[in-house]
């Protein structure tokens, strides 16, 4: 049975992405990150896709213990640490590396059973004011945890970017002037680049790399799409027509009635909606691929159905016609300024009931 909604995963394009990544990097090693069901592509399979990423970046160990359930060994590590003692003995037990941002992981880490060894990279809050350790706190957790035996040594060394999606402002070349001043004379494997700072900043790519957004074809900067950089779209989000209406001058369509015809207009409706994760705040005039033409919405965005103005296509759409949200020859990029938001929320957000389907 085809289903109304669905998500197709291209696992090549995954695999050419990576690829891709190493180009922009080619002095680094990749940790592929994965976290968020691998930003809503599906966190296993695209793991399998991803194998020959040098690591995986979760945020949590339940995310974690999926890959290892699923049979994934690559080398894993754990973004926002552990937070008891259950955590920190299946950290152990998965083979896990952490990070540690706050006092109380290195306390906890004091807890770890006889035996237990963890590689571990030690977070600087260089400027965004999240998680990490600052100033004198920083010296003062790289000593503690390099005292430990549950600890690899050397400890490495680890930051994130604040605003590297804005190259133009002074922000990632001050926080990586602090990196730099806080860990010049100190052992250990780095890590500061996520996508954003990959492509602007070559002095952020450091031993390890590790992108997100990129690895599923999609920019991380504002005004540019993923072709730009020599990506390929990943999702592509999928409906179908389920209804044609032909509509006078000067009727409305949907809730509201927010949408006049401005002439006599041909209106086809599509089964998806924002029970299935396409944002219900997208306007009038969002593109849309009917039969690969584009079209626009037409009306507000319901639960399981959108409007589309048809009109104008040269091949009158029909009962089944496929209708592309997303994805292939329609960027994710272009419906998040349409949506006024990131597309990291469009990926994430496609809800359960859509069928995705890994090719």
């Amino acid at each position: 049975m085809t289903p109304m909604v669905s998500a197709t995963i291209d696992t090549s394009a995954l695999r050419h992405n990576l690829q891709v990544v190493r180009q922009w990097a080619p002095r680094s090693r990749v940790m592929a990150v994965i976290k968020a069901n691998a930003y809503g592509h599906g966190l296993v399979a695209v793991a399998r896709a991803l194998e020959s990423a040098d690591a995986f970046a979760v945020a949590r160990v339940d995310e974690g213990l999926t890959l290892r359930e699923a049979g994934i060994k690559t080398p894993t590590v754990l973004l926002e640490g552990v937070f008891d003692f259950e955590q920190l003995e299946a950290a152990a037990a998965a083979g896990f590396e952490l990070v540690v941002h706050a006092p109380e992981q290195i306390e906890l880490l004091r807890s770890a059973a006889a035996g237990a060894r963890f590689k571990v990279w030690l977070k600087l809050d260089s400027g965004m004011n999240r998680l990490g350790f600052k100033g004198e706190a920083f010296a003062s957790a790289h000593a503690s945890l390099s005292a430990l035996g549950c600890v690899q040594s050397p400890v490495n060394l680890f930051t994130h970017l604040a605003s590297a999606d804005e190259p133009e402002l002074p922000t990632t070349g001050d926080q990586l002037a602090r990196f730099d001043a806080a860990t010049r004379f100190l052992p250990g494997e780095r890590s500061i680049a996520n996508s954003a700072g990959m492509l602007s900043f070559a002095a952020a790519q450091a031993d390890w790399v590790r992108p997100g957004l990129l690895l599923y074809g999609v920019s991380p900067i504002a005004g540019a799409i993923g072709v730009d950089y020599g990506l390929q779209p990943v999702m592509t989000l999928r409906s179908h027509v389920i209804a044609v209406k032909d509509l006078a001058a000067g009727e409305q369509v949907g809730y509201g009635g927010n949408w006049t015809a401005a002439r006599p207009t041909r209106l086809a409706v599509a089964a998806v909606g924002y029970g299935d994760g396409y944002p219900r705040n997208l306007p009038s005039g969002t593109p849309a691929l009917v039969n690969g033409e584009r079209a626009v919405l037409a009306g507000r965005v319901s639960m399981d159905m959108i409007g589309i103005d048809v009109t104008d296509l040269r091949r009158a759409p029909k009962l089944g016609d496929p209708v592309i949200l997303w994805g292939d020859g329609l960027p994710v990029e272009e419906i998040a300024v349409w949506a006024e938001t990131i597309p990291y929320e469009l990926l994430c957000g496609i809800s359960q009931r859509v069928a995705v389907a890994v090719l």
